[in-house]
């Protein structure tokens, strides 16, 4: 079946990539000119071809929207925001370069494959086939693989997240700013799997929907949204008293594993803060210790470093990371880092799920008219050294019309009247005769 095929193809790509990686010894000074999709085919004024761009051969292709693409080759594209000769990433891509011909080979073997890619933890995505990527209308490349759906599903585990927002006097101006764009970045890091609440908190807890008080709710996009309106309302004032938010915040996970509700799987608490002063300890022997299942991530909210130490000291005892927030453009780096530790006992279980996610339009390059799903799966570091820690390499993956998927329904089987339709696990709907999906031009 096509949906069999891809997963086979898709496992076929993590462990290409995982050999690659298990066989490559990492080098400081490696030189490697890579094809890089923003910059192939392209000269400067002298008519010679940019650095790290080259003459990449482009055909216009039917299966692929009439774009112009190669399918002997894929190349790859890297944000503006990181250095495209950084050691970290000519090592990975270099690694990565395996995957060439496995991407063409899985197209051999099923034609009605589309888009095949390897979205690298260290932000560079290879693409199959190779493309000439356009930039925004600024002239940037603010795609980042990493901050995908496919990726984030498939790199870590379903989990159930609070989010603690101080909002004490303090936190006015340009902190609060950063604490709202670091809620609302948290929140587009999960799903339909995951679980949420957000509470505030001065002197006294404040849940931000009322409604949710002292529960989990699913992170679909509408409760996701929900959310942002509502932190976009909140206002400083009071100081902040942390104990009894952490004590709510751990009462909801306590009773959500007690009695099976959630997502039965990661917990933690996410604290955004301009420190901790009180004395805070207690909270943590009385509901997280020793067993420590509640993980806290801490961000540290402004240029101050006064509380530094006590807001690093609740991670660190918690089994978290620590990051510190100066300005709105450091968020998103910052805060994808709590998706590498979330990810770590899947990786040293060698859990390589498989995860199909919801249906959507714009692939990877294209806005596409066909709704399409993407399977994806992890790619773990198999070195004996690094084992224990646990790193993700990164997430393959591919995207897949579910016009394709739906052939698989057993025609013969179904009345005069009959039809299939197909269904996630969380109850939306991937495909149905009466599904007329809105295209909004935004």
């Amino acid at each position: 079946s096509n949906s069999s095929v891809s997963c086979f193809l898709s496992q076929r790509l993590a462990e290409s990539a995982e050999d690659a990686d298990l066989y490559h010894e990492f080098n400081a000074t490696l030189e490697f000119d890579y094809y890089n999709s923003m910059l192939i085919n392209t000269v400067d004024e002298d008519g010679n071809n940019v650095d790290l761009g080259g003459e990449f051969p482009l055909e216009e292709n039917e299966h692929f929207n009439n774009l112009l693409v190669n399918t002997q080759q894929s190349n790859i594209q890297v944000p503006t925001n990181v250095y495209n000769k950084d050691p970290n990433i000519l090592n990975a891509i270099y690694n990565s370069e395996a995957l060439n011909d496995v991407f063409i080979s899985n197209f051999q073997k099923d034609p009605t494959l589309t888009w095949q890619y390897f979205g690298s933890s260290t932000g560079f995505f290879r693409i199959y086939p190779g493309i000439k990527w356009t930039p925004d209308s600024n002239g940037v490349a603010a795609f980042d693989c990493r901050n995908r759906n496919w990726y984030i599903q498939a790199a870590t585990s379903p989990k159930d997240i609070i989010i603690m927002v101080d909002i004490s006097g303090s936190m006015k101006g340009l902190k609060m700013t950063i604490a709202k764009h670091t809620i609302n970045t948290i929140l587009d890091t999960l799903g339909e799997n995951d679980f949420v609440n957000v509470i505030a908190y001065t002197d006294y807890v404040r849940y931000v929907e009322p409604c949710f008080r002292g529960t989990l709710v699913q992170a679909d996009l509408d409760n996701r949204e929900h959310f942002k309106l509502l932190v976009e309302e909140l206002h400083v004032k009071g100081e902040a008293k942390i104990k009894n938010a952490m004590k709510e915040a751990f009462k909801i996970l306590n009773e959500a594993r007690a009695n099976g509700q959630g997502s039965m799987c990661n917990q933690a608490i996410m604290l955004i803060t301009d420190g901790a002063m009180e004395d805070f300890e207690s909270v943590f022997e009385e509901f997280n210790w020793p067993e420590r299942r509640v993980r806290v991530f801490t961000y540290l909210i402004g240029r101050e470093m006064t509380f530094a130490q006590n807001t690093k000291w609740i991670a660190c005892n918690n089994k978290g990371y620590y990051t510190h927030i100066s300005t709105l453009a450091d968020v998103q780096e910052n805060v994808m880092e709590y998706l590498h530790v979330l990810s770590r006992p899947m990786v040293i279980n060698h859990d390589h799920d498989i995860i199909w996610t919801e249906a959507y339009m714009d692939t990877v390059v294209t806005q596409s008219l066909l709704l399409m799903t993407s399977v994806a799966m992890p790619v773990f570091s198999k070195k004996k050294e690094t084992l224990s820690h646990g790193i993700l390499l990164g997430v393959v993956g591919s995207d897949i019309p579910l016009m394709e998927v739906m052939k698989l329904a057993p025609r013969y089987m179904l009345g005069a009247h009959g039809y299939a339709f197909l269904i996630t696990n969380n109850g939306y709907i991937l495909a149905h005769p009466d599904l007329r999906p809105l295209v909004s031009s935004a």
